[in-house]
């Protein structure tokens, strides 16, 4: 006699609390789907994930209190035997590799339909790494030399990217596991650098030299 098949439990991580109510959704096209559970912040997550019975966390990249590069360790650490999925609403995400490399099983884009979601999570649940295909795509490769000719450093020229993809000072911060005012001072004088008056006319320049 085939074992009926195993329910496999969600925690969501994420300070929107639509999302959860969105996985929830999705998570009920599937029978052996099931949201145990939801955390606004890191630190909660972790607690929820030290007591709850959860088989895969969905793990937005942008909370309030911890960085995903933190977190996601410290969710290792107290559920050790859990899958953890990242979740983004950028398809352009600077931060993948590093996360993946951060103990991630996974990512996937927040505008995933139901049916892909539901196969993410069972293929995931069972040791397979999904990743969506939109960030796995060629990506702009630039070299120490094009920064040296842009007389930009490679942190200058991360935080002046993630500025291009729309991100804020506190965005980036949280990214890059940077403070506020490193941020701030990194942008500066990238702008410098590169003779902008402001944000836009640097990330216009970068273009224009090829970096984005």
């Amino acid at each position: 006699m085939t074992a009926p098949p195993k329910t496999i439990r969600i925690l969501v991580v994420d300070d929107h609390p639509i999302v959860r109510g969105g996985v929830e959704l999705l998570a009920r096209e599937d029978t052996d789907l099931e949201v145990v559970g939801g955390a606004l912040t890191g630190s909660a997550a972790v607690e929820l994930a030290r007591t709850l019975p959860v088989d895969v966390i969905l793990l937005d990249l942008r909370l309030p209190d911890i960085p995903a590069p933190e977190l996601i360790p410290r969710l290792r650490r107290v559920a050790p035997h859990a899958r953890i999925l990242l979740f983004t609403a950028f398809a352009d995400h600077g931060a993948i590799d590093l996360l993946m490399e951060a103990g991630a099983d996974g990512c996937l884009v927040k505008d995933i339909s139901g049916q892909d979601f539901a196969t993410a999570i069972h293929r995931v649940s069972s040791g397979i790494r999904v990743v969506d295909p939109r960030l796995t795509g060629p990506r702009k490769v630039v070299t120490s030399e094009a920064l040296y000719r842009a007389g930009l450093t490679r942190r200058e020229y991360e935080v002046l990217r993630f500025a291009a993809m729309g991100h804020s000072n506190p965005e980036i911060a949280q990214e890059l596991s940077l403070t506020r005012n490193t941020v701030k001072t990194y942008l500066q004088s990238a702008m410098q650098k590169l003779n902008a008056r402001n944000r836009v006319e640097a990330i216009a320049r970068a273009h224009e030299l090829r970096l984005l």
